[in-house]
């Protein structure tokens, strides 16, 4: 499990790039939180007194939001009450030293406070202006708010899942937030690269409507090739067979037959499934996904014998792709998360030990698996004013008494 040291920047794939952070919540958080991973200096830029409204979701531990937490390693906390002409100033100042500005407010928040893409552009030709919403800036649905759900819902992605018999449902984590998350970090990194390469910064207008329609995959086509609009057909795949979820002695596995070659070596492991083997409702994929319903209640006659473990030890020893639907508390105790350092904890100065899931993309030469903790509201204002943007003393005085940093700043 890693551990909360500060790993040098230097040691990482992004060093010296800088994020301003004007984001909140989930989507963009997590985006910047992937940057923060990768080496890159993160000054998230909060409104003073409550901050990112993730720091006010629960879980909570001494009063501090775990929620924010998971999402926000690797940063630095300002706080700038951007009502205030000080305040705005100094966020002039720290987009004309930032590689990348990321924020996901609803459109045109930004620019009723000064900072429009043309004005940024005009401070810093060559930053990276990333921007994530629901329905994205240029779109026939101007100003409409966006959350996950909304996204989920409004690509179709809620329509496919979940049984048939029950309504549409949302998947069990953000991923609306968290895609768009990480489409947007994938386009952050290019168009870094294209300000090595040309010198200057562009604009990246990124929708969760969007992001969302991008992985739909097999639906989409499904819809434009086949003319078929896909509903919901619970855990199983829509066009392989077996490709789902079964019942066992103590609980459910999922098991993936890909092709006709496992499918052999599926029944010829199972001894129950020898007739099945020769019976042409399953001899071919198509077959098999067409008699679906004939087929499962086959399978489950004799992994209703097993418990998840026996069952997932007799097939993998032979190949057949399978595994168990573990609980949460199942997969973060098993010893393969443990070795594949997927748990990060951190020593929080108000909320102590700290465990969330960690980065999972592993180098072999510049890691980017050990974190400082996420921020204290304001943590870190005193020593972005002195350290990144140069202010002396008597500035920083000057932009407190001036309410820039608001009541409640925290420096440190």
């Amino acid at each position: 499990m890693t551990m909360g040291q500060d790993m040098s920047s230097e040691q990482r794939p992004l060093s010296g790039i800088r994020v301003l952070d004007l984001s909140h919540v989930l989507a963009m958080p997590y985006c910047t939180m992937i940057l923060g991973d990768l080496g890159a200096e993160v000054i998230k830029v909060e409104r003073p007194v409550t901050g990112d409204d993730a720091r006010h979701f629960g879980p909570y531990k001494e009063g501090e939001s775990a929620y924010f937490m998971s999402v926000n390693r690797n940063k630095r906390s300002v706080t700038l009450d951007l009502r205030n002409a000080e305040a705005k100033a100094v966020l002039r100042d720290l987009i004309a030293c930032s590689d990348v500005l990321a924020e996901n407010y609803k459109p045109g928040t930004l620019a009723k406070l000064g900072f429009s893409e043309q004005e940024v552009k005009a401070i810093n030709p060559r930053i990276v202006y990333a921007s994530i919403c629901g329905f994205g800036h240029d779109s026939v649905y101007p100003g409409r708010p966006g959350y996950d759900i909304i996204a989920q819902a409004f690509s179709g992605f809620m329509s496919i899942t979940g049984y048939p018999e029950n309504p549409p449902t949302r998947a069990g984590a953000s991923v609306g937030d968290i895609i768009s998350g990480l489409f947007t970090a994938v386009g952050i990194l290019a168009s870094l690269r294209g300000v090595d390469r040309e010198g200057q910064g562009q604009r990246l207008d990124i929708a969760m409507t969007d992001c969302m329609l991008a992985v739909l995959e097999n639906a989409v086509v499904r819809q434009t090739v086949a003319g078929q609009t896909p509903g919901r057909v619970g855990s199983r795949h829509p066009a392989i067979t077996p490709f789902d979820v079964f019942e066992t002695a103590n609980g459910h596995v999922v098991i993936a037959v890909g092709n006709d070659r496992l499918w052999e070596m599926f029944c010829q492991a199972v001894p129950q499934l020898a007739e099945a083997l020769g019976d042409e409702r399953f001899s071919s994929n198509p077959q098999r996904t067409e008699n679906h319903a004939d087929l499962k209640p086959i399978i489950e006659a004799w992994s209703r014998t097993l418990t998840s473990a026996a069952l997932v030890e007799q097939l993998s020893v032979v190949g057949v792709p399978c595994g168990p639907v573990n609980t949460i508390a199942d997969v973060v105790a098993d010893p393969n998360t443990i070795h594949r350092d997927m748990l990060a904890a951190f020593d929080h100065p108000t909320a102590g030990h700290v465990v969330t899931a960690n980065n999972p993309i592993h180098f072999d030469r510049t890691p980017c698996k050990a974190h400082r903790p996420a921020p204290e509201l304001g943590q870190h204002t005193e020593d972005v004013m002195t350290a990144v943007l140069g202010y002396p003393s008597e500035r920083v005085d000057e932009l407190r008494s001036s309410g820039a940093f608001g009541q409640a700043d925290s420096t440190s």
